[in-house]
């Protein structure tokens, strides 16, 4: 669990119990229940489904049927080894990030509990391709420079992100994040701290203010980004387009830049109209003026 859709659920305990519904309420009691234990509350979860007769299947980096036993990252993805009931399976990911390795041994779950074969699973991974707006690479620069489009929209997310892509770069890591108007303002300070801990640069800007004042929202994002203690290099641009010019701008050979917040939305919501706005549209549009070809 993380901080979303806490303007929907007043606790972390409503909104696990809502979670625990899928294994109390919804899944049949002769299904497979798919677990992770890396998280914090998996163990919780498992009780849930073991309790109401369901088969349990667990994955993770410890002792579970599946496990992620090795992890190599490079430039264009990640090496990674199985285990499934004590035998190794090597694989490649062109997937960037070490998120993805664990929503991809997830999915190698489900697959193998609906009676996939697992052989047939693992062959299938060096396959799979980028979801949209799911660390996309949108664009690259001359100098090689990459641009990255990612739908991080709270706290965890952005930190989650931008750690998982550090082992892929080799210079420094910028980041632009934001946060929504007429939503949990409580995570916005925490969007502002998790930027600024895990990113050598940061440009603040709006993402989706709806109904409130732009500035107020940036400003709480801003507070928080300064209080961090990590990098000082700290910007506010209100100007979502302007802000990824001036990421990809700030960028040199070995750098890549993290645009996080709308992943595949085509839109920025300002009051009551939703304007158009593409993220990655904007990203190739920001190499092209400034390399001055193609992205």
């Amino acid at each position: 669990l993380t901080q979303d859709h806490l303007d929907y659920h007043d606790t972390f305990e409503d909104y696990f119990a809502a979670k625990a519904r899928l294994f109390r309420d919804v899944l049949p009691e002769d299904a497979t229940a798919v677990i992770n234990l890396d998280d914090p509350r998996g163990a919780e979860m498992r009780a849930i489904a073991a309790a109401r007769g369901q088969e349990v299947l667990t994955v993770g980096h410890g002792k579970t049927d599946l496990s992620l036993v090795a992890q190599r990252f490079d430039a264009t993805g990640q090496d990674l080894r199985f285990a499934w009931h004590g035998r190794a399976h090597q694989t490649r990911l062109r997937l960037i990030g070490g998120f993805q390795a664990s929503n991809v041994a997830l999915a190698c779950g489900l697959a193998i509990g609906s009676g996939e074969d697992p052989e047939e699973v693992f062959e299938t991974l060096p396959r799979l391709s980028t979801v949209r707006g799911r660390m996309q690479l949108a664009a690259t620069r001359a100098n090689g420079a990459a641009v990255f489009v990612d739908y991080a929209h709270t706290p965890d997310a952005v930190a989650t992100a931008l750690t998982a892509l550090r082992p892929h770069v080799m210079g420094r890591l910028v980041a632009i994040v934001g946060a929504g108007g007429d939503r949990d303002r409580t995570k916005r300070p925490l969007m502002g701290q998790a930027a600024a801990r895990n990113a050598d640069v940061v440009l603040i800007t709006d993402d989706n203010p709806r109904s409130e004042e732009p500035g107020a929202i940036r400003s709480a994002v801003m507070a928080g980004a300064r209080q961090a203690g990590g990098t000082d290099s700290i910007t506010e641009v209100g100007d979502r387009a302007e802000a990824i010019l001036r990421g990809v701008d700030a960028l040199g050979p070995g750098d890549a830049l993290l645009i996080c917040g709308k992943g595949h939305e085509t839109g920025q919501i300002v009051g009551d109209d939703i304007l158009p706005f593409d993220d990655a549209e904007q990203a190739s549009v920001a190499v092209s003026a400034l390399d001055g070809g193609g992205a």
